[in-house]
């Protein structure tokens, strides 16, 4: 078996992986209209916050998971980990330089990306230390990579879509509410290789709706250019087939 230097850094290259292709679609179709400086500052934030998150999340809920010895005390760690990450993400989209551009989805879902992207790196190293390698394995790897950051990155754009809103605290519980669900759906797939069945339609249904999120963060001078840029690239397609 390959060290676990060797297989933190597969961990990690898949994680990063999945991270980039999460900014892929919401954020590129609206790319130069909404707060890019602010959106990337919330990734280096992400970074920090789920390198914490993924930590206790392993200790505390992947190992229980992983040797089937979850317990009363480990669904209480569950709930009170989800909590705290829940009012840190609300902490992080109240800042100033979030609050002043309006930027509150498109921040949250990078810093979702970021947050998801570490606890498929830890999910991923666990998997390979302790799984033997097959197609099974390959398959899961690829769905914890492609799944976790983007799931994270639509809870925490719901949050902020909350926020802006103004539906403050209800967006906390029902993000906390979401990450429990979401990091046990995580660890069961895992676990049961099966249940991707139902753990992924949930995502492509509230993939429909982020653009309405990201939408409420482009301000309005912007919408109305954005449109332009839309029609007039549909009038061109056009052209071009006739």
């Amino acid at each position: 078996m390959a060290s676990d230097a060797i297989l933190f850094q597969i961990a990690s290259i898949v994680a990063l992986i999945g991270m980039g292709l999460g900014w892929r679609g919401v954020m590129t179709r609206y790319s130069g209209f909404y707060d890019l400086p602010t959106a990337w500052s919330m990734m280096f934030w992400g970074i920090l916050i789920g390198g914490l998150y993924g930590a206790l999340s392993d200790y505390f809920m992947l190992i229980p998971y992983l040797t089937n010895s979850m317990e009363n005390s480990s669904i209480s760690n569950l709930v009170v980990i989800c909590l705290i990450l829940a009012i840190g993400v609300h902490m992080m989209l109240r800042r100033e330089r979030v609050r002043r551009t309006g930027s509150q989805p498109t921040s949250g879902w990078t810093l979702g990306l970021a947050v998801g992207g570490m606890i498929s790196m830890f999910l991923i190293l666990r998997m390979l230390q302790i799984y033997p390698v097959g197609i099974e394995l390959v398959f899961s790897i690829i769905a914890v990579a492609l799944f976790s950051p983007r799931a994270h990155a639509l809870v925490f754009c719901y949050h902020g879509y909350g926020m802006l809103m103004d539906k403050r605290w209800k967006a906390v519980i029902k993000t906390l509410v979401w990450l429990v669900v979401l990091i046990n759906g995580l660890y069961y797939a895992v676990i049961t290789p099966i249940a991707w069945i139902f753990v992924i339609p949930p995502l492509l249904l509230a993939e429909k709706q982020s653009t309405e999120w990201v939408w409420a963060a482009v301000p309005s001078p912007a919408r109305r250019r954005l449109r332009r840029i839309w029609a007039d690239k549909s009038r061109a397609k056009v052209k071009e087939e006739e």
